[in-house]
């Protein structure tokens, strides 16, 4: 991964993304393999699938827990954190408990917890389940800045559609195994699809395997 790449992790469920996600972060406990980090000083952000929280703990109190995990300044912290809440418009629910709010609210939650730590890599699973379209084009928008920082990403979603339209580069997964790995147009070459959809150029790949 180049500074400032988006890399989109595509697939169909049980392909493997998720589990391929795990065993980046060291979550798995057996693995063939190794993942380097070009540099020691990397810092990631992970953004699981499913939002997982402290039942006792407010938003804000997350967004404390996890700045201190991560040592970051209080004044940092304090803008950052109320940027982002505004932002994703949850700075009216961030002393509620998060298990009060909806789906879309919780996995906004998570993404601000994520983006908070403006980290090196971020490593976000089906980000865009549960968001509404504003939601959507905020994170978006909150990817490109942090890409122009020199930010990392890795993406695993089902929404081909917006896929193409925003990663550098795509992995393509079936039944646990790299199916092919390019940008669009060098898909499409493979493909035979010049003016193919990702949905199209996914959906031969599979074919060619069967």
């Amino acid at each position: 991964m180049q500074e400032g790449e988006l890399i989109g992790l595509i697939g169909p469920n049980g392909a493997g993304k998720s589990t391929t996600i795990k065993a980046i972060l060291g979550m798995l406990p057996v693995m063939a393999g190794e993942v380097i980090l070009n540099g020691s000083s990397k810092r990631y952000a992970y953004v699981p699938e499913q939002p997982v929280f402290y039942d006792e703990l407010t938003v804000w109190e997350h967004l404390e827990l996890a700045a201190a995990a991560h040592s970051i300044n209080q004044l940092v912290f304090e803008e950052r954190s109320s940027r982002l809440l505004k932002l994703f418009r949850l700075d009216n629910a961030k002393h509620y408990l998060p298990g009060t709010l909806s789906k879309g609210m919780q996995q906004k939650v998570m993404l601000v917890i994520g983006f908070l730590l403006q980290a090196d890599i971020y490593i976000v699973d089906e980000p865009f389940m549960g968001l509404d379209p504003q939601a959507i084009m905020d994170f978006l928008r909150l990817l490109k800045q942090e890409r122009r920082r020199g930010a990392g990403v890795l993406m695993s979603t089902h929404a081909l559609d917006t896929a193409e339209k925003v990663c550098d580069s795509i992995i393509l997964m079936s039944e646990g195994r790299l199916l092919m790995r390019g940008n669009l147009t060098q898909i499409r070459q493979i493909c035979g699809l010049p003016d193919g959809s990702l949905l199209e150029c996914f959906n031969k790949l599979l074919e060619y395997r069967q």
